[in-house]
C-alpha cells in the first residue's frame, strides 16, 4: 500500500502563492478540519496566536487523488536552484500526441504568465519543442509537459 503524502513549499507570502498554485494545478483552498467552520476557528481553539494566522496556505485537490499543498511563511528568500521540482502535465504528459499536447502547453505558458510565473527555458526533444521550464512568482522552478 502506497503512503499519503503531501508538499509544502516555503515562501514569503503564502495566500499569494496558493492562489497562484491553485490556478496551476486546478486546486482548492483546503477546507479546515473536521468540527471546526474555519481556519481561524481551528488556530484559535489551538492557541495559534492571530498574528500568526497568514503564516500558511493550504490547498487541496477537489477529486481527492492528488496530494494535499501547504505554503509555509519563512523569512529567508529562495536563493538556489530547487533539487525537486513538479512536472504540470498540462499536455496530458509525454503520453499524449505531441500535435495535441503541445498546444495545451502554450496556451498554459500564457495563463500561468498572466498570472505571475516567468518562462525559464523552452526545452527541446528531438528537434521539437518538448516543455518548458517555468518560475512560480516566488522563483520556484517547475515543468509543463
Amino acid at each position: 500500500m502506497a503512503t499519503r503524502w503531501s508538499l509544502t513549499i516555503d515562501c514569503a507570502h503564502p495566500a499569494k502563492l496558493a492562489v497562484f498554485w491553485a490556478l496551476a494545478l486546478g486546486y482548492a483552498a483546503k477546507p479546515a478540519p473536521a468540527g471546526f467552520g474555519s481556519w481561524e476557528e481551528w488556530f484559535s481553539h489551538h492557541g495559534i496566536p492571530e498574528d500568526e494566522w497568514d503564516e500558511g496556505a493550504y490547498l487541496c485537490d477537489p477529486e481527492g487523488a492528488g496530494p494535499n499543498l501547504s505554503f509555509l511563511k519563512v523569512p529567508e528568500p529562495k536563493t538556489v536552484k530547487n533539487r525537486a521540482h513538479l512536472d504540470v502535465q498540462v499536455g496530458g504528459g509525454r503520453e499524449t500526441p505531441w500535435e495535441v499536447r503541445w498546444p495545451r502547453v502554450v496556451k498554459a505558458v500564457e495563463r500561468l504568465t498572466a498570472a505571475g510565473a516567468t518562462v525559464v527555458r523552452e526545452e527541446d526533444l528531438q528537434g521539437k519543442p518538448d516543455h518548458v521550464v517555468m518560475a512560480d512568482p516566488e522563483g520556484n522552478e517547475f515543468c509543463l509537459v
